[in-house]
This record gives C-alpha cells, structure tokens and sequence, in this order.
C-alpha cells in the first residue's frame, strides 16, 4: 500500500511539471492533448466458477504512449492510437498442479486447504485505441475528458504461484492462458484524476481449462485510476 501511494505522488507530480512546462511555451492552435498515460487499477475477475473467491488486493499497473488525433477544427474531439505494458496479479482460490503427464489440473481451494498465496500473474502487451471528447482549449490545461476505446493485448508471461500445505508451487509454463486479451475501455476525469474502466471481452483461459468438464471463462474487469501527461 505504501508503494501504490508513492506511485500515486510521483505521477501527480510529473503531471504537475508538464503542466507548468506547457504554460510557458507559446499559445499551440494545433496543440494535441494527452500522449502519456499511467494508471493503477484493483483487478477483479467475472464469469467465476462456484465457491470461486477472490482474496487480498489484486492489482495492475498499466503504462504507455498514444498518439493523439484530432479530427475537429477545436481540437476537442479526437482518436487516439497507441502501445502500453501491462502487469498484472490476481489473488484468489483456483488451485492449478501440473500432472505426471504435463498437463495441467484446476480446482477450487476449500477451507479445508490451508494457503498463504495462490496467484495467478499476467503481464501484457496492450495496443490502445480510444475516442477522445474533451473540454480543452489552446491554453486550458485542466479540463474534463471522456475517452471510451478498446484495447487489444498480447500476453508476454504469465505465472500461477502457491504456497501452502501442498508446498511451493510456481508454473510458467501453462499453455491454457489466452495467448490474446482483449475488451472495453472509458476513462472519465477531470485534470489529474480520471475513473478507469476495462472490461475484457474474452476468457483468460482458453477452453483447455476446465473444472469438473466446464471451461473456466473467467474475464478481467479492472476498475482504478488513470493519469494522463502531455
């Protein structure tokens, strides 16, 4: 927690210095808004299987360029197209154990099991694009923005970690992770502070996952902050 604060800080601070650097260059009638972007989410998980829980605090942090596009004569309405890194951790009770054969085994964790960790870790390639509508103007610097997109993302590692009275079990090596995220995106704020939204429209797992012959078709929904920097 005291890490995510810091960040928090940190990110109120470089958008304050952008700001004030953008202050004091001349007036820009073709300026564009918004090239950077960070932000912290609490990463929740949809479409769970029975006695499925979530645990702890999950998080993601999510970081990137856009390239911004305006496509009125204000400036105030444009897409944006651009590429991010996203990592992300889920806390919860799937229990996955690789088998003598290879293959992978899922299920639920019960009360009975006695754990200290069981995560699952996920960190993506993200490729953005949103539509953008703002209340900016030449030289206002703080305005109200909505931006609504999707995002595709490509998975680059993904890790499953327990610790528990079963021992300490890492894998890395699953092939039943969705090699493709991908969903919904809306960003409301205004100035610094923006309501991120990201619902994925595709499973996590792909079919080849399964508890008791159903697939697991768990989906990510994300729900934090985002901070936007020139």
């Amino acid at each position: 927690m005291k890490n995510l604060i810091l960040i928090i800080f940190l990110l109120i601070g470089f958008q304050w210095v952008f700001s004030q650097d953008t202050q004091e260059k001349a007036i820009d009638s073709l300026y564009k808004e918004d090239h950077f972007y960070a932000g912290i989410t609490y990463n929740l998980l949809g479409k769970t299987p029975n006695d499925f829980k979530q645990s702890g605090f999950s998080t993601g942090f999510h970081f990137g360029y856009i390239k911004d596009i305006p496509i009125n004569k204000n400036r105030n309405v444009a897409i944006g197209i651009g590429i991010g890194y996203s990592a992300n951790s889920f806390n919860q009770n799937l229990f996955v154990n690789k088998l003598a054969s290879g293959d992978f085994d899922y299920s639920i964790l019960t009360d009975e099991n006695t754990y200290t960790k069981n995560k699952f870790s996920i960190h993506l390639i993200e490729l953005p694009i949103e539509f953008r509508w703002r209340t900016s103007t030449p030289t206002n610097y703080d305005f109200w923005r909505i931006y609504m997109g999707f995002k595709l993302g490509y998975v680059l590692t993904h890790t499953t970690k327990y610790v528990g009275d079963l021992g300490a079990l890492k894998h890395n090596d699953i092939d039943d992770f969705n090699d493709y995220q991908y969903g919904l995106t809306l960003s409301i704020g205004y100035g610094t502070w923006n309501l991120h939204l990201y619902y994925a429209l595709n499973a996590i797992f792909s079919n080849n996952a399964v508890i008791n012959n159903d697939s697991i078709d768990m989906n990510a929904i994300k729900i934090g902050l985002m901070f936007y920097i020139l």
